[in-house]
């Protein structure tokens, strides 16, 4: 069984979507509240997968999820680092995004947990709350990638431009393919390259802007009544995580 964990907790409020995708694709799913991992991180060792959900998470209010990144930080970043070594995987969404750059966690191509991108407040100053595509890089060899093309998401954040930290930075994550999603037709927030989603070097870790998770029954879509849609290829990358657990653990 692929052991799921879901933080939650201080203004995370897709975590249930989250887990719901996961327990679809045939995760075993467990929520824990930040202050439970971050008084016993032990318990991580429990688990194959960390999901890290969408929401306002301490109300942005030093930035989006500036506090929670720092408590990851402060707490976890030993925990976790033998968590991704030992070949445990992570997603986040959204905030999730937001937390795993801001804590250093991604890109961390140099392995210091030194922040080297953000997500920052969408180019046209305003919150942005539709429905876009996203094509997946065919040469980023992340787990969470495997057969992916294109996902017709849901966006919903007002900070979710991604900048690097500079030229350094863009070339490493341009040349490296950690670029994992580009904004198709359209870029709605004015991200560097177009870029929705990065990973770590191992691919093992993802984090991206629009919600897989929310699209789960074409009923989601709001075209689904006028249109045939379907939530499967959302559905294939959280099954790829999962796959990539269990193949891992019959070898």
């Amino acid at each position: 069984m692929v052991n799921v964990c879901i933080v939650t907790g201080y203004g995370i409020n897709a975590d249930e979507e989250l887990a719901e995708a996961f327990r679809r694709a045939g995760g075993w799913v467990r929520s824990h509240h930040l202050n439970d991992i971050t008084a016993n991180p032990g318990l991580l060792a429990n688990y194959h997968i960390l999901g890290v959900p969408g929401g306002f998470s301490f109300g942005d209010h030093l930035g989006s999820g500036k506090v929670f990144a720092y408590l990851f930080r402060r707490h976890l970043q030993s925990y976790l680092r033998s968590f991704v070594s030992g070949g445990g995987l992570i997603i986040g969404v959204c905030n999730g995004f937001q937390v795993l750059v801001k804590s250093g966690i991604l890109p961390d191509t140099s392995q210091d947990w030194q922040q080297e991108v953000s997500l920052v407040h969408n180019e046209g100053g305003t919150f942005v709350d539709r429905w876009v595509r996203i094509r997946a890089n065919p040469n980023n060899k992340s787990p969470w990638l495997r057969g992916i093309g294109m996902l017709e998401v849901p966006i919903r954040h007002g900070e979710g431009r991604f900048i690097t930290g500079g030229p350094a930075a863009r070339t490493r994550i341009l040349d490296g393919n950690l670029w994992a999603f580009t904004y198709e037709g359209e870029n709605p927030n004015g991200s560097e390259e177009g870029i929705a989603g990065i990973t770590d070097s191992t691919g093992r870790i993802l984090g991206l802007m629009p919600h897989p998770e929310a699209f789960l029954e074409p009923q989601n879509h709001p075209r689904w009544s006028a249109e045939r849609v379907s939530p499967a290829a959302c559905e294939r990358l959280f099954r790829n995580g999962i796959e990539f657990v269990e193949n891992r653990e019959t070898r």
